[in-house]
């Protein structure tokens, strides 16, 4: 019998333990998840949570009827120790309370660490913006904009500023979709004209959302989604401040530097802006209690797998791009979603004159992160079948599907469908932009909207494993 533990219950991990049961059924092998989260909560629809349009409960569904009807043990509790010599971690079941767990098999699913404290004065718990990262977050974050609705309804003008709060920071797609949710809803309340609205972003080129942009072929020309952010920012009437990092937010004013190395300040008296994210405080050791940091981690903590490390951005290629996710020195270790070490960014790095970043992050999120776990625990099954690994998800070889929302209605609502192949360019495989045009896209519209709310229907019924869940993509 092997012992098989997940760390995390979010996209990557929580569907790797659904695969690894459906895999398995009527053997004897022990599948344990462990997840602070007593619930599986569907981040992309938090966005809405955040302008008061749904609730946060319409986004989530207890974790642990799932687990205890297909025979999984549910752990509530977060890694904090992993020990890969001696095969166990530790776990945090909270008040201080460590419970040892042994396996066989280790998938990382861990998701990332919220870093607010990147820039001073960033985020809800001490800080002076807010957030849709968590739902507490963004029910938090709808009670503040409603101050806000309030006070435009009595006459006064208010400016908000919604983007990324880090030169480093990823899913820009969010604060996206919450900006221009923002814009709508304020349209539809009939205020819109007393509100000042300000894009802030660490991207390269509006619509850039740490992909490197995307180009679409029509009819021989390319169209582009900077083309089609420019044009949705243009008719919304919303500023934008790009290649831009923040240094520090105080009440009131956001203190900015460009790529040219300019500091600017930004008043502001509504802010949702996104941090940048880092691995979990997890701490590995061998054998006798020593650290192994270089071994399993990046320095930013997330975990090492099967990538080309070390090179250049210049000389990144698909090719360098994580497969298995499978640990090197640890094979019985896998690391998924936003857990594993990217070989490099996807989008062009940069640094400022005063040698500051502003480079986003590699997005790992969604049905991508879906894909790795699923790959992580099918090379599981492989190995206690003495198979070769025979599953990969690169990033450099799957599709990334993203439906922006830009305003939540039956009847007249709109959203950006953005589809891409592959979501790393690959220019082994497709010399010149890297990807197949043929199957990109991006198309703004209703069906978009009915598509957005269609995903969150499946993917929640999906997960929580109901019949013939297996057959929903």
């Amino acid at each position: 019998m092997a012992r098989i533990l997940v760390a995390g219950a979010g996209f990557s991990g929580h569907y790797a333990a659904l695969v690894l049961r459906r895999k398995l059924r009527g053997s004897h092998h022990h599948i344990t998840v462990v997840s602070p989260r007593d619930t599986f909560v569907y981040y992309p629809s938090l966005i809405w949570v955040g302008i008061a349009s749904m609730k946060s409960a319409e986004t989530q569904f207890p974790l642990e009827p799932v687990y205890k009807r297909k025979g999984i043990e549910w752990i509530q509790g977060k890694v904090t120790e992993v020990f890969p010599d001696n095969r166990r971690v530790m776990v945090d079941t909270g008040n201080d309370q460590l419970r040892s767990e042994a396996y066989d098999y280790l998938i990382l699913a861990t998701g990332p660490k919220l870093n607010f404290a990147a820039t001073p004065g960033l985020g809800p718990h001490g800080g002076h913006t807010h957030s849709v990262c968590l739902p507490e977050h963004a029910t938090e974050t709808a009670q503040h904009y409603l101050e806000e609705v309030g006070r435009m309804q009595k006459g006064e003008h208010r400016t908000f500023v919604i983007g990324t709060g880090h030169g480093t920071c990823t899913c820009q797609g969010a604060a996206f979709e919450y900006i221009m949710n923002v814009h709508n809803d304020l349209k539809v309340r009939g205020l819109r004209d007393k509100a000042r609205i300000v894009w802030h972003s660490n991207e390269p080129k509006l619509g850039d959302f740490g992909i490197d942009g995307l180009e679409v072929n029509r009819g021989g020309e390319l169209f582009t989604s900077e083309m089609m952010l420019q044009a949705l920012f243009a008719d919304a009437g919303i500023e934008y401040q790009i290649q831009s990092h923040i240094h520090r937010i105080e009440e009131k004013t956001i203190y900015t530097e460009t790529l040219d190395g300019q500091l600017r300040e930004l008043n502001y008296d509504f802010a949702m802006l996104l941090p940048p994210f880092r691995g979990q405080d997890i701490t590995f050791r061998d054998g006798q209690g020593n650290a192994l940091p270089d071994v399993l981690t990046n320095p930013a903590g997330f975990v090492k797998v099967d990538a080309n490390y070390g090179k250049p951005y210049a000389e990144l290629d698909g090719p360098d791009w994580p497969k298995t996710y499978q640990n090197p020195v640890y094979t019985n270790i896998y690391a998924v979603g936003i857990a594993f070490a990217p070989p490099g960014p996807i989008s062009q790095p940069a640094t400022s004159p005063n040698g500051t970043v502003i480079a986003p992050a590699p997005p790992r999120t969604g049905y991508t992160a879906e894909l790795s776990g699923k790959a992580a625990a099918l090379n599981i099954v492989d190995q206690l079948a003495n198979r070769p690994q025979s599953h990969t998800a690169s990033m450099a070889e799957t599709p990334g599907l993203c439906i922006a929302s830009i305003r939540d209605s039956a009847f007249a609502g709109s959203a950006a469908t953005i589809a891409i192949h592959p979501v790393v360019r690959n220019r082994q495989k497709y010399p010149g932009t890297g990807r197949d045009l043929k199957l990109c896209t991006a198309e703004v519209g209703l069906a978009g909207a009915w598509i957005k709310r269609s995903l969150q229907y499946s993917f929640l019924y999906k997960l929580q494993g109901k019949p013939f869940w297996h057959l929903i993509p």
